[in-house]
């Protein structure tokens, strides 16, 4: 980075400060700028502004900006070994330029976009997951410890995401840490960053797992899951979602009452459409049937996990959704990073395994595991694929499969992961060797 010292008025000082620190595309823009108005541009990059109007400086700090956010994915992260904080701009996130999304978001529309099962609804291939990483300063694998950092962070893979085509971002109320703090943020950048692209958004949540005190904050009731609706509704800060889940089967309240307070989401106008997510085939089968019996609207899509290392939504439940007529999008198809190049020489520093509050420890990864995942690596670089982009390349080759949802630590990753749809056909021999690696 270049450090680029403006000389300013003192009534310039107040729309741009006197020293910013951006990339270095951001400061060519601003020197190829001022040059063409006849600045002065020495060395240092220290830059004479005399000739510029205030309206030239904001449209460059803007532009500055924006540009930095979006070679997070690009440029700046491109080493997926690298985790340093300082892959981040320090500034101020008051002062980041509105985003403005590429052009060419759409482009890749050849089988990018898959039906949900057979509603009129309509997926990527690659949707984006909100449940690391969009928490609280600290939380996320990359260690940003300032909230600066943290949101700024936000923002790059969210920004990445949509400029390639991803057009879902997936939530739930208790997605963190601390439950709640993942739709707070994803709410702020909706409000300051997408303001006037919702309708290109699909937007879901979830309730189910515990989220408050008592009775009422958890499982399947109408009481907790409209609540939770309507809080999720205000941290997000929309006035719908586009699919509201029951996050999980509640053996104690009765389907019609859960399938019911879902029929209630969509009637309201505070959900398009309804899902459900780890229920086995027999409930899968239940909720369905109850929904047809009592008029109320069904459950589009449903959202289990499943990966080359978790398959067990064969064969019962994928016959069950093809049956039905749902369709499926696929939670922790990289098995929580373990799909991927991280874990090839054990258990690195910056990994959810090393993480108190993930899901996967330490001392799953062990030595036969590892070997495994070297024969799949092997595999995938036959493929002239990655681990990652073999795997999720995997979970997306039938039609069956709407979507994959992946979560990032940084934009990068969302760059190489959007490649997998490149490439879904396999061999016979492929997939044997596949089953094999793992056996």
């Amino acid at each position: 980075m270049f450090c680029l010292s403006l000389s300013l008025s003192l009534s310039w000082s107040l729309i741009l400060r006197t020293a910013l620190v951006i990339p270095n595309e951001a400061a060519r823009l601003l020197v190829n700028i001022a040059t063409k108005r006849g600045c002065g541009a020495r060395r240092n990059l220290t830059v004479t502004t005399s000739c510029l109007s205030p309206n030239h400086i904001i449209a460059i700090e803007q532009q500055a900006r924006v540009n930095y956010v979006r070679s997070l994915g690009t440029n700046i992260l491109r080493d997926d070994s690298s985790n340093s904080n300082s892959d981040v701009p320090k500034y101020n996130p008051g002062m980041s330029a509105p985003y403005s999304p590429a052009d060419s978001r759409y482009d890749n529309t050849s089988g990018w976009f898959r039906r949900t099962g057979r509603s009129g609804l309509k997926l990527p291939a690659i949707s984006i997951g909100c449940w690391h990483n969009f928490g609280d300063p600290g939380t996320d694998a990359a260690r940003h410890t300032d909230e600066a950092s943290m949101h700024t962070n936000a923002q790059a893979i969210l920004f990445t995401s949509f400029d390639l085509g991803i057009t879902h971002f997936d939530l739930a109320n208790n997605y963190g840490p601390r439950p709640g703090a993942a739709e707070t943020r994803v709410g702020r950048i909706l409000k300051e960053d997408f303001n006037g692209y919702r309708d290109e958004l699909i937007i879901s949540s979830k309730a189910g797992y515990y989220m408050w005190p008592g009775p009422y904050g958890e499982w399947g009731s109408r009481k907790y899951l409209l609540s939770s609706l309507d809080q999720s509704l205000k941290r997000l800060q929309l006035d719908y979602v586009d699919i509201f889940y029951s996050h999980r089967f509640d053996p104690e309240t009765p389907l019609e009452e859960t399938m019911g307070a879902l029929d209630s989401a969509v009637r309201s106008g505070k959900a398009l459409y309804t899902g459900i997510s780890s229920y086995n085939a027999e409930q899968t089968r239940r909720a369905i049937g109850v929904c047809e019996a009592n008029g109320f609207v069904k459950p589009v899509i449903h959202q289990p996990s499943y990966s080359i290392l978790n398959r067990w939504i064969e064969p019962d439940l994928l016959n069950a959704t093809e049956d039905l007529g749902v369709g499926v999008i696929a939670f922790c198809p990289l098995s929580q990073g373990l799909l991927t190049n991280k874990y090839l020489n054990g258990v690195p520093e910056d990994s959810r395994a090393k993480q108190e509050s993930g899901f996967l420890k330490e001392e799953a990864v062990t030595p036969a595991l590892v070997e495994k995942l070297k024969k799949l690596n092997a595999i995938a670089e036959a493929r002239g694929q990655s681990l990652a982009q073999m795997s999720l390349s995997w979970v997306l080759r039938t039609s069956s499969m709407t979507s994959a949802l992946i979560g990032a630590s940084r934009p990068s990753q969302v760059v190489e992961n959007v490649k997998a749809a490149e490439k879904l056909e396999f061999s016979a021999a492929e997939l044997a060797a596949i089953d094999a690696a793992i056996a």
